[in-house]
């Protein structure tokens, strides 16, 4: 699939070093997309409130973004 504006999307957010908080999934949406492949500046909506990121890749590592598996 092709990234474009508005595309939902699952941001992969860093846990603590520590490891008191575990990386997990969170929703995002795509605000724009880059020059590069596979780039993109999302809005992430956590519990607690939104932030903006920008220069985002995709993949499946932390700080990363992919499209949201399908669940049946």
């Amino acid at each position: 699939m092709k990234p474009s504006v508005g595309r939902s999307v699952h941001y992969i957010s860093y846990g603590t070093p520590s490891g008191e908080y575990k990386p997990e999934h969170r929703a995002a949406i795509i605000t724009r997309v880059g020059e590069s492949d596979g780039v993109v500046d999302i809005c992430v909506l956590n519990p607690t409130g939104m932030f903006f990121n920008q220069n985002v890749k995709f993949g499946t590592r932390e700080g990363q973004v992919h499209w949201p598996e399908r669940v049946e």
